[in-house]
């Protein structure tokens, strides 16, 4: 059997106090620097161990709020569960790509004033999140949801909606990661001036890079 790493032992030591002290749905966990000397590791491990009981379902990670426990249930199972998900990644990222760069040349050739307006206002979304020290996860998912509604395409649209979930967990994962933020916000001001332009091929191979450069999720891997 494969020997748990340390961010998910970490992870099963925060459930363990959370349920050794009687946390429920709702309740705010330690700060991570709190959380670093209870447990005696490092807070850069802490904060891993948050990301994936965050990309898993166990907590939301909200700015200026911390850590807040959303399920306790079944939270024994958090390394099963980090392990399927890094075992599906690969696929959905695929998926990702082949969905996502052909939707965002189909909104570059059918894009409206009013999906651009829409495409305009998640990226303010994710610019003011991630000025005010957030990670832009909500005009993140703003955004990619816009593109879609721009391609005009309710198949692809509905296809996109199958993998909702999946795709939100690597989202977290990677707005996560240092920097990411920012760099994922300038690939989405990338795309958005291809669609702006009708310019298709520009709009495919401005997503399929975005894609490629924020699926460099490594935390879960391995």
């Amino acid at each position: 059997m494969t020997r748990p790493r340390l961010y998910e032992q970490v992870a099963q030591r925060i459930l363990g106090w959370v349920r050794e002290n009687g946390l429920q749905v709702g309740d705010r966990l330690p700060p991570e620097r709190e959380l670093a000397t209870r447990l005696g590791v490092s807070r850069a491990t802490v904060s891993q161990a948050l990301v994936a009981m965050e990309v898993v379902g166990v907590v939301a990670v909200r700015h200026g709020d911390g850590a807040v426990l959303v399920d306790s249930s079944g939270t024994s199972k958090v390394v099963d569960a980090l392990r399927r998900h890094a075992r599906q990644l690969p696929e959905v990222i695929e998926a990702r790509e082949a969905l996502e760069s052909k939707l965002a040349g189909l909104a570059a050739t059918r894009r409206s004033e009013a999906d651009l307006a829409r495409i305009d206002d998640a990226l303010a979304v994710m610019a003011a999140d991630i000025d005010a020290g957030g990670r832009g996860v909500e005009g993140d998912e703003l955004f990619h949801a816009a593109v879609t509604a721009a391609g005009h395409s309710a198949l692809l649209e509905r296809l996109m909606g199958e993998i909702a979930d999946l795709v939100r967990e690597s989202r977290i994962e990677s707005l996560s990661q240092p920097e990411r933020p920012r760099e994922s916000l300038e690939g989405h001001r990338r795309i958005a001036a291809a669609i702006r332009d009708r310019d298709a091929p520009g709009a495919t191979a401005a997503m399929s890079d975005h894609v490629e450069r924020v699926s460099d999720v490594a935390l879960l891997r391995g």
